[in-house]
């Protein structure tokens, strides 16, 4: 099987070594990738967010399938002009992919499909706005309706700062809305669903940590770690958001005509009122992408095209590796307010050389890191690289991520030094009813 994938970050690099270790790709593409992709895949250059350019790609190449990553190609209609030349898709349509394009037309689906999430408000509208937040008080929560590279929500108690995103919102130019929230409490989980339209394969749970700085501090970023298994989870928490969530969602999307058919990501709060959903995104997350597929022992390429081919309940059971695996994001100076590109990135090989007796390992996914004139690696702003360690459970895998992290450096390199701790201690648990 030929397998083109559309992305540059450190999701795409987790999806083409998965990819890269299945025997049936015999061969692998990315476009436009990255220099860590580029030890699995080979490069093409092309502008991701113009389907026609996709689409020829696709062709020159004879992919027999091609795995669209990132959520803006989505939006622009890439897996569309795809399907249209006859070249199978792993990614939902444009209208499809407005689950995550739009706030409001997520939250307009979940209605229908009775989907239990907060409260909400569309504004469009300062004055809409303040109404809205006074309704529902502090703890604050503003959206972004458009897509904002997982940047474009803010949590807060102070009106102010709740305001000032609100106006960088609806007053850009051209117009804009904000989906204004109730506060949910309890801890939040990732659930990916793969799905054809009609079947829906949930895998691996997996949390994630938003905030810059330790304990939750600081500014939203794309994600600074993430972790799984989640041994705290409540018993049947998968089938539960299957039956509440999932199916709902993917039965009321084809109601409407435009089938959901690819990736399926619930951000879940599990609150003292239940579990309800924080968000959908219509790809893999990321960093929760590089826990998730490290731990999948079926292999993905088969899986991927049975979703883009509508075959997806002939496909077997997914089976998992055992153990844990925990991943911590390295990330550019200034970042998430304003990065810095160009820093010289050292010890990567040093880190994936480590291991552990009980078959712990490192693996290094690169985001955002380019080659300079003398072909140096080097950071290429934003979240630089995520760091995975596997082991045999959750301490070791964490101990394995943060060796490998202490292995790396460059200049300005930012972290977090908690991700994956309240759990590991016991802390971590759904918020009583």
């Amino acid at each position: 099987m030929k397998i083109l994938v559309i992305g540059g970050g450190g999701r795409e690099h987790a999806i083409c070594v998965a990819l890269s270790k299945d025997d049936s790709v015999t061969a692998l593409h990315c476009a436009p990738g990255n220099p860590g992709i580029a030890e699995v895949a080979a490069l093409h250059p092309v502008d991701s967010l113009d389907p026609g350019a996709v689409a020829a790609l696709a062709i020159e190449l004879g992919a027999d399938l091609v795995v669209v990553g990132p959520e803006a190609p989505l939006v622009a209609g890439v897996a569309d002009a795809v399907r249209a030349v006859g070249i199978p898709c792993f990614g939902p349509s444009r209208e499809a992919a407005q689950l995550e394009g739009s706030k409001a037309f997520s939250k307009d689906v979940m209605a229908a499909a009775g989907v239990p999430t907060a409260e909400s408000f569309v504004c469009t509208t300062l004055e809409q706005a303040e109404h809205a937040l006074d309704a529902f008080g502090p703890t604050y929560v503003v959206k972004d309706d458009a897509l904002a590279a997982g940047k474009g929500v803010v949590v807060t108690d102070d009106r102010r700062a709740a305001l000032d995103h609100v106006r960088d919102c609806v007053l850009r130019p051209g117009g804009g809305r904000v989906v204004i929230e109730a506060f949910l409490d309890g801890p939040e989980v990732s659930l990916f669903a793969i799905t054809d339209g009609v079947t829906v394969l949930p895998l691996q749970p997996a949390q994630d940590f938003k905030r810059i700085g330790d304990g939750d501090t600081g500014p939203n970023t794309g994600g600074m770690g993430a972790y799984s298994p989640l041994d705290w989870a409540p018993a049947g928490l998968v089938d539960e958001v299957m039956a509440l969530v999932l199916q709902p969602t993917v039965d009321e999307l084809r109601r409407r005509g435009t089938p959901f058919a690819g990736l399926l990501y619930a951000g879940l709060a599990l609150t003292s009122r239940g579990t309800r959903v924080v968000e959908f995104n219509a790809r893999f997350g990321d960093p929760e992408t590089q826990v998730v597929l490290p731990l999948l022992k079926t292999p993905l390429a088969s899986v991927l095209l049975r979703a883009a081919t509508g075959t997806l309940a002939d496909q077997h059971p997914l089976s998992w590796h055992d153990g844990a695996a925990v991943t911590v994001v390295l990330a550019s100076d200034g970042y998430p307010v304003k990065s810095r590109s160009g820093d010289v990135i050292r010890g990567i090989k040093a880190a994936e050389m480590l291991s552990a007796p009980t078959g712990g390992s490192v693996t290094v996914y690169h985001a955002g890191t380019a080659r300079n004139a003398e072909d140096e690696l080097v950071t290429a702003g934003g979240r630089v690289l995520a760091v995975t360690g596997r082991g045999r459970d959750l301490a070791e895998a964490r101990k394995m991520a943060y060796a490998g992290v202490t292995e790396i450096g460059f200049d300005g390199a930012q972290h977090r030094t908690d991700i994956a701790a309240a759990a590991l201690a016991g802390q971590v648990r759904a918020a009583d009813a």
